[in-house]
């Protein structure tokens, strides 16, 4: 029997991947919007694929603040942005 593989949908384009090719951002239970590189903090998450693109098109369209319901901040894209980009 083989182990079944979890599955995400990158908020961005909408399409499904494997988890762990993912990218995670948290919003913490303190509120506070983050990256996870490790997948396991804990709080609301939201998954993005590594396409350049994606991370425009949520930064543009504030994707992210939708699906987090939370508003954030530039600093907080840049921060984040720095994160996605140094992990690829």
């Amino acid at each position: 029997m083989t182990k079944k593989v979890p599955k995400r949908m990158c908020v961005s384009c909408r399409e499904m991947f494997e988890k762990k090719e993912l990218k995670r951002i948290v919003k913490t239970p303190e509120e506070e919007v983050l990256y996870d590189p490790t997948g396991k903090k804990a709080g609301k998450g939201a998954y993005i694929c590594s396409n350049p693109e994606c991370f425009k098109k949520l930064k543009k369209s504030r994707l992210l603040e939708k699906h987090l319901k939370t508003a954030i901040s530039p600093q907080v894209y840049d921060d984040l942005e720095k994160a996605l980009h140094n992990e690829s």
